[in-house]
């Protein structure tokens, strides 16, 4: 079984900065594929960013050159780092894990973003 757990979100203003980390248990992180996904009110969840187990990164267009997806093997962590933020970022963001051999994917429990003035 694996968990995940995000944290770093929060309240910040337009053109701010934050940084999301997803810290996953047990074994063979390096080997999953990670994502990050956004929900906001009333919509459906949708893939902003992904990392593989080597390396290459995926980013939605509208969130290239202000996110960077990046992970820390022996941290068993996954980072999103979220530049020049804008209103319509606001959404509970989620971790995945995709591990190459299970048939389910893992999720976070979400952590809240809000950009605001």
């Amino acid at each position: 079984q694996v968990q995940l757990v995000e944290s770093g979100g929060g309240l910040v203003q337009p053109g701010g900065s934050l940084r999301l980390s997803c810290a996953a248990s047990g074994s063979h992180f390096s080997l999953a594929t990670m994502g990050w996904y956004r929900q906001a009110p009333g919509k459906q969840r949708d893939l902003v960013a992904s990392i593989t187990s080597g390396g290459t990164t995926y980013y939605v267009d509208y969130v290239k050159g202000r996110f960077t997806i990046s992970r820390d093997n022996a941290k068993n962590t996954v980072y999103l780092q979220m530049n020049s933020l804008k209103p319509e970022d606001t959404a509970v963001y989620y971790c995945k894990a995709r591990y190459p051999w299970m048939t389910v994917d893992y999720w976070g429990q979400g952590t809240q973003v809000t950009v605001s003035s």
